[in-house]
């Protein structure tokens, strides 16, 4: 018997209840790297989202001729090829954000959202299920990011996307822009705050 999917589960578990980031703590390391600023945190979110989700779909498509002894190989390659063309796109059409963003789309290669979900599902399921698993977990992702990335770039340097949002008048008055929020440890310590938030929220999630 064809077993039904649940397509609402596949959409929406990984951007709330099951969010990779917040609940199996995974994509951690980008978290603290490219949400200083909103532009670069919601390119970085786009890019997982769309090689998370191709990268999903085209393993699904190759997942009965792939001999197990070398599955990890051919994932890798796939993975790799979708960050490589992701990562091109960017340096033609958005080089500045390419620029600030560095290494780190490269480095989506080694993001276990998407490695993890290719294990996980693509590897077992149809390739249109596959590819909305991918594009909803890297959502979840995405997600995250801009989250941190909002209250980062907002605190430490009173602006979103560039755009000066604390107004002047403030500053003549003695205000002044947190410059630890802009430091690597606040975005840990904000993303925990986010974690908190949800588990005090989902009390499922809360150890025994």
């Amino acid at each position: 018997m064809k077993e039904k999917i649940n397509w609402k589960e596949v959409l929406l578990q990984p951007i709330f209840k099951g969010n990779p980031v917040t609940v199996l703590v995974l994509g951690i390391c980008s978290s603290l790297a490219v949400t200083v600023q909103l532009e670069g945190a919601m390119v970085m979110g786009l890019s997982v989202i769309i090689v998370t989700g191709l990268s999903s779909f085209v393993v699904s498509l190759l997942r009965n001729s792939i001999p197990n002894r070398i599955r990890i190989i051919v994932q890798l390659v796939v993975v790799a090829l979708m960050v490589i063309l992701v990562d091109q796109f960017l340096k033609a059409y958005m080089y500045s954000v390419s620029k600030a963003l560095s290494v780190y789309v490269g480095l989506i290669i080694t993001n276990c959202i998407v490695m993890g979900r290719i294990e996980a599902y693509a590897l077992g399921n149809k390739p249109i299920p596959s590819l909305l698993d991918g594009l909803a977990n890297g959502a979840g992702y995405a997600l995250i990011l801009i989250v941190v990335a909002f209250f980062r770039e907002l605190l430490g340097s009173g602006t979103l996307f560039g755009v000066r949002i604390i107004p002047e008048s403030f500053y003549a008055a003695g205000y002044m822009d947190n410059g630890l929020v802009i430091l690597p440890p606040m975005a840990l310590i904000i993303l925990g705050l986010i974690v908190w938030v949800q588990r005090s929220i989902q009390k499922d999630l809360q150890e025994k």
